[in-house]
């Protein structure tokens, strides 16, 4: 059986390939993110993702299926009860979420409201679901005139917390964030991630900075990353995702602008020597087509990433395994703005592989993660199956 010096792992987040059996307890009966947005472009343009074996999983209308795919493929089952980026994040590095996070479709409790007004000194407006920019559009002069934050939520399990930088310096809202988090890790609350939301501009103009940060829980056990650490391996995270487990397990931490961004310092880190894994989010697909269910931009988005995969594979090395999934669903084409309950796909390719083809259906997220336990002889998740003998 094969080991791997460096194993990379992408996470299309949102990118779901179709309803999970249990979708109806989720109110996503029908979802399909993948197969809805091929339908709205006519047919997705992405022909690398077509030589891994992206149809070979299930047809994709534009992407043609392989007889001969390059890449082992099938789709995976979230096990955990629930369907947001932390949850589906943190099964895939072998745990399994049965308390889900809570989310706040009528805006937060008015003693949460009270009390954080209490400990920062500031009023807050807001306090409702919302998109990021709308909010910025209704409320943003409002803020600029009397100092209050403006707090909103979203389909997901955050509380956001916006506050122009001339306003409030980003180290006071730093600090409200922190605030903030420390007031909702009550299981009475049980929120994912606090998110300070800075911006700059003025009414009508209004734009969101780089300065984004995220205050997530800790994850709830012990996770491959964190036997990675313990035992010397390189755990680099890309994007968001040392946000999503509070940096648990995390050797290096690089932000990343967008998708396109997150590509570039992927394949970066595939320049350096490492031994252990280099993990990506790529969060556009989710925070800026899905959310907003814009299936036009989503399938753009789609494609764009693709056109890029081509200098990722060019960069594998014979000791370097490639892990292409998602970690939940995000259709853009379904009901309201929230994630959607669907099978993930899963890619898998290094450059021994002769002819690829199916691996069976996986019942969690968490064989990703017993894969890479498995590969790097470290501890063994509670959860998952490694399939790292069916790949080599």
């Amino acid at each position: 059986m094969k080991k791997f010096k460096r194993v990379f792992l992408v996470v299309m987040d949102s990118v779901g390939i179709g309803e999970a059996p249990d979708a109806e307890k989720f109110n996503d009966k029908g979802a399909d993110t993948l197969g809805h947005i091929a339908e709205h472009m006519n047919g997705l343009d992405m022909p690398n993702m077509a030589k891994l074996g992206l149809s070979n999983i299930r047809q994709i209308k534009g992407v043609e299926k392989q007889s001969k795919p390059m890449a082992y493929y099938t789709k995976m089952q979230e096990a955990s009860n629930g369907k947001d980026t932390m949850t589906g994040h943190w099964e895939i590095m072998g745990l399994n979420i049965q308390q889900p996070f809570r989310t706040f479709p009528d805006g937060f409790p008015n003693e949460l409201i009270d009390e954080l007004e209490a400990k920062t000194g500031r009023k807050i407006i807001g306090n409702k679901p919302a998109s990021g920019t709308a909010i910025l559009d209704e409320l943003g002069e409002e803020h600029m005139k009397t100092g209050a934050l403006i707090v909103y939520t979203s389909a997901d399990s955050v509380l956001q917390i916006a506050a122009h930088e001339e306003v409030v310096p980003i180290e006071e809202l730093y600090q409200i964030c922190e605030t903030a988090r420390k007031l909702t890790l009550d299981e009475k609350y049980m929120v994912g991630r606090v998110i300070a939301r800075p911006f700059v501009g003025k009414p009508d103009a209004f734009e969101r900075t780089a300065n984004r940060h995220d205050y997530a829980l800790k994850p709830f056990g012990r996770t491959v990353m964190n036997e990675l650490k313990d035992a010397n391996y390189d755990v680099i995270a890309l994007g968001k995702i040392s946000d999503i487990y509070d940096g648990e397990g995390v050797t290096k931490a690089i932000r990343t602008k967008d998708n396109e961004d997150g590509m570039t310092k992927l394949a970066d880190s595939m320049e350096k020597d490492f031994q252990g894994i280099s993990f990506l989010n790529l969060v556009d697909f989710d925070a800026k087509y899905g959310h907003r269910r814009d299936p036009e931009g989503y399938g753009k988005a789609l494609e764009t990433y693709d056109a890029r995969l081509p200098e990722v594979l060019n960069k594998l090395t014979d000791d370097d395994l490639l892990i292409i999934t998602a970690d939940h669903g995000n259709d853009p084409i379904h009901y309201g703005t929230d994630h959607t309950r669907e099978y993930v796909p899963l890619l898998v390719y290094h450059t021994n592989i002769d002819e690829g083809s199916q691996l069976e259906i996986r019942e969690t997220f968490a064989d990703i993660g017993a894969t890479i336990a498995d590969n790097f002889d470290v501890n063994m998740p509670e959860h998952g199956k490694s399939f790292l003998n069916e790949i080599s």
